[in-house]
């Protein structure tokens, strides 16, 4: 075996290698997309499972006010739906809906006073809170994932790998218009 034989054996060794961890690379990713993904599955269903409690808790207390109760559990089923389907589309909006009915819930509580010193309403409503923030840290962390996925499967020489092995990108979690809208603060006070 002559050197220019050794030499073309290591440089595509070294290709291989290189390929081979490329590669590895893309899987790791792939798999944390899917793993943010799924944290915020969990929080979801979580949250899912608590509204009715929430809702029978409220409905005890607020005999006129089905409108609102009827609306939670709408978007509740929205929101629902768009899990179970993994549609990341369809759950930025279910869940902006369902954030406005929670805050319509809760903003009515107010003129229910002992609904508002309900000890078990008072918990749902801090757990539902607690988990609505951990939802909201869960989609910045899927974002994340979601964006460097996206960008690896897009960069020279990762797009040649990512398009033999039919990587695709992450679609990421957007939210509505009105959820990017500046508080009018003047008019919650007002109100």
């Amino acid at each position: 075996m002559g050197i220019g034989t050794i030499v073309v054996l290591g440089v595509l060794a070294v290709g291989v290698a290189y390929a081979i961890m490329l590669y590895n690379n893309l899987v790791q990713i792939k798999h944390n997309v899917a793993k943010a993904w799924a944290n915020i599955d969990v929080l979801l269903k979580q949250r899912h499972d608590e509204l009715p409690k929430l809702v029978e808790t409220c409905r005890q207390y607020m005999k006129f006010e089905r409108e609102t109760l009827t609306k939670v559990m709408d978007a509740r089923s929205k929101v629902f739906a768009a899990r179970e389907k993994q549609d990341v589309g369809a759950l930025g909006p279910a869940e902006g809906a369902l954030r406005a009915t929670l805050g319509s819930l809760f903003a009515l509580a107010e003129a229910y006073p002992d609904l508002k010193t309900n000890q078990t309403f008072q918990q749902l409503q801090s757990r539902i809170s607690a988990i609505e923030n951990a939802i909201a840290d869960r989609r910045e962390f899927y974002n994340e994932s979601a964006n460097v996925n996206n960008v690896r499967i897009e960069q020279f020489p990762d797009s040649i790998i990512a398009s033999l092995f039919n990587f695709r990108p992450a679609q990421l979690l957007e939210f509505q218009a009105a959820e990017k809208a500046d508080v009018d603060v003047k008019q919650l006070f007002s109100s």
